[in-house]
């Protein structure tokens, strides 16, 4: 892994949801949710707390029941990995409002921080490109990211895909209600519907 010019996790999920307004955030296994509660929990948060390689198709399920609403995937770089085909699935369905985001720290930081494919031979945007998601792009700066951000409110032009080279620093965890049932059901309500 390089070193150079790496983005502190933290202050890039704070960036990407600083101006969510109405956005579904569905976070990944791990570090990716605890940034985003770090970034502060939310009524349409939707935390995975194990269900490693969900996240995107949990996401686009969303997209395609709420098309109307930016919905945001945030998930790290092993996760994607692992639902590696879910990108597929998104590149044929083609749901507008749906921006995924990887948190890319080129290790398997749930696990033990072994080295992961994307620090070596695999590129998660060629993937997504190759997958057909025409708007898929790495991202060095905090500028590009806050630039980036602004367009995940956008519903009509997605799917988006964003790979960010992050530090591997193993930060505190930032801990939302572990809860299913309340996480289920706080979404819902947030959307409109009844509790399950």
């Amino acid at each position: 892994m390089s070193k150079a010019n790496l983005l502190e996790r933290r202050s890039v999920v704070s960036a990407l949801l600083h101006g969510r307004k109405d956005a579904v955030v569905v976070g990944g296994l791990g570090a990716s949710t605890y940034d985003i509660a770090a970034a502060g929990d939310h009524d349409r948060n939707f935390y995975l707390w194990g269900a490693m390689g969900g996240a995107v198709m949990i996401g686009l399920g969303v997209a395609l029941a709420q098309p109307k609403l930016p919905v945001v995937v945030i998930t790290g770089d092993g996760e994607m990995l692992m639902g590696m085909g879910s990108l597929a699935t998104v590149g044929l369905q083609q749901p507008k409002n749906l921006t995924v985001i990887v948190l890319d720290n080129e290790v398997y930081g749930e696990t033990g921080g072994q080295a992961s494919h994307t620090g070596t031979n695999t590129d998660l945007v060629a993937v997504a490109k190759a997958c057909g998601l025409a708007d898929a792009r790495a991202m060095a700066t905090m500028t590009e990211i806050e630039v980036f951000a602004k367009s995940m409110q956008d519903t009509s032009s997605g799917p988006r895909f964003a790979s960010i080279k992050i530090d591997s620093a193993n930060l505190e965890r930032v801990l939302a209600s572990r809860d299913g049932t309340f996480i289920v059901n706080r979404i819902r309500g947030a959307l409109g519907f009844g509790p399950i």
